[in-house]
This record gives structure tokens, sequence and C-alpha cells, in this order.
């Protein structure tokens, strides 16, 4: 189960990682579907291209495709990127308390400095 889940949380970072499919989500997050050629519209890639970056975010479960006819319409999922903020979240406590150090440090440093 544990190899299963950090599985699918490299999925989730590997397809995050490339600038193209994070503009591709972030597309997606303001239409409630798109067809592919629309989204591939604003982008300078031929749409076999957008297709394989299509592919990365369904692979790793951030996009759903739905085929009626010849169109192809695709959706936000974004259910693996909520396992991968709780991820995220475990680290918080260590750069609030990184934060905290370095405004008590810069505090002291007023202080000797009055």
């Amino acid at each position: 189960m544990v190899k299963q889940n950090a599985y699918s949380l490299d999925r989730t970072f590997a397809a995050l990682s490339d600038p193209t499919r994070r503009a591709l989500l972030a597309r997606l997050e303001g239409e409630d579907g798109l067809s592919v050629s629309a989204l591939a519209e604003p982008f300078s890639m031929s749409l076999p291209a957008v297709m394989k970056h299509l592919d990365v975010l369904g692979n790793a479960g951030l996009v759903s495709r739905t085929k009626i006819g010849r169109t192809v319409t695709c959706r936000l999922e974004a259910a693996p990127m909520q396992q991968a903020m709780a991820w995220l979240e475990r680290y918080s406590a260590y750069w609030d308390a990184q934060l905290d150090r370095l405004a008590a440090f810069v505090e002291a440093e007023d202080d000797d400095d009055a």
C-alpha cells in the first residue's frame, strides 16, 4: 500500500514538473472541460505533442478524458494534487520553525543596534 501511494505521488510530481503540463492544468481549472483542440490552441506545439502531455497528466490521474463521437473532452481531476499537498504540508512545521528562528535572530540584531 505504501509503495502504491509513493508511486502515485511520484507520478503527480513528475506530471507537475513540466511548465506546459502546469499550463494545461491551469486552462482546465478555468473551464469545465475543453476539447483537446481547444486546449491545444494557445500552445506553439503540434497536437500530437499536446496529446503526449495529456497522456502524462492522465496517467497521473490529473486529467480525465471523455470521447463523444470524434471530440475528446478533458477535465481537471484535482484529487492527486491533494495527496501532493498533504505531503508538502508535512514540512510546513519545519519551515515555520526556521522562519520563526530567523525572525527572532533579526529582532535580536535590531535590539542590539538600538
